[in-house]
């Protein structure tokens, strides 16, 4: 019998011995108490949430609130509701309006635009086809935000290539006839309602091409087969069982094409007319009219449309998508 085995073997302790120093200290601390370092792990956002995030918006709240001295230009910081009462003036509602328009517009565009780009993918699209279909709607996302928008705006002006193409198609009739139209035309389409909206078509699809797709990813592929089996039409399946389902992505795509329109101000600022949208009232009126109040009562007004829209995406199951 070797001696190895006649001698019994030490075990270690249950419990090990507390580490020295102040970094020992620590770790018994949080081993025993691991709520105080998740307290401790969710103190900085917590506090970049509740202070500078919240923290700002409740302040802008406090600042529409107040009024602007006709007369001496200065801030009168006593509580009223003058403020939001100006934006009911003409000017002001067209802005509003206008700006809410435009975006239910993008919203709608994108979803019929985005709707058979995600049910290829969804349905169709496998191995390195669906690896293209990511890289092409992700990359426009990784090129910068203003590159895009000039690169637009030489396309869409005047001298542009898309002129240019209608020139050789001998279709620069149609072109011109949309122009002249009063509210959507302009001298060309670098400065106009229509350019804008095309622009922002283009930027902000992706947002509502992948929830969509997601949501088609979910609806059973034996649904659309029983629907054809009973003799529905392509139309009648879409209606009743496509459409119904794939419904919650189109609403969280939705979410963002609107809510990213509503509050723009760089798009329109580049390519459109001089027709103000929200974004460019709040940064006029803070900037240039010195109007911090009237500034912030406008930026209410995108914050209170989407706490509505948000409502109601949440009741149609909008956030499953997401």
């Amino acid at each position: 019998m070797s001696l190895d085995a006649a001698m019994p073997r030490a075990t270690a302790p249950a419990i090990l011995p507390g580490s020295g120093g102040l970094r020992g200290a620590l770790s018994d601390l949080f081993w025993r108490r691991p709520q105080l370092l998740l307290l401790l792990m969710l103190l900085p956002p917590v506090l970049w949430l509740g202070i500078v995030y919240i923290g700002s918006l409740f302040a802008l709240l406090l600042q529409s609130f107040f009024s602007i001295d006709e007369f001496s230009g200065l801030i009168n910081r006593e509580f009223t509701l003058k403020t939001y009462g100006d934006l009911f003036q003409a000017a002001n509602l067209d802005i509003i309006l206008r700006t809410v328009t435009m975006a239910a517009l993008v919203t709608l565009a994108s979803a019929i635009i985005a709707f058979p780009i995600a049910y290829y993918a969804a349905r169709y699209a496998r191995g390195r086809w669906k690896a293209l279909f990511y890289l092409g709607v992700m990359l426009p996302l990784w090129s910068s935000y203003l590159v895009k928008i000039y690169a637009w705006k030489l396309i869409l002006a005047k001298e542009g290539i898309l002129t240019w193409l209608l020139a050789k198609l001998h279709l620069l009739w149609l072109l011109d006839g949309w122009l002249s139209l009063p509210v959507v035309g302009g001298n060309s389409l670098s400065v106009s309602f229509t350019g804008t909206f095309i622009v922002f078509v283009y930027v902000w699809l992706p947002f509502m091409i992948l929830p969509v797709q997601a949501a088609l990813e979910r609806v059973p592929g034996n649904l659309v087969e029983a629907s054809s089996d009973l003799g529905a039409s392509p139309g009648q399946t879409f209606r009743n069982v496509l459409f119904p389902l794939a419904l919650p992505g189109i609403v969280a795509g939705s979410i963002f094409t609107f809510s990213l329109t509503l509050g723009d101000y760089i798009i329109p600022q580049i390519i459109g007319t001089s027709r103000l949208f929200i974004g460019q009232a709040v940064y006029s009126q803070q900037g240039t009219a010195g109007n911090i109040p009237l500034a912030a009562a406008f930026t209410v007004v995108p914050i209170v449309i989407m706490g509505f829209y948000l409502w109601g995406a949440k009741r149609m199951g909008a956030f499953d998508a997401l």
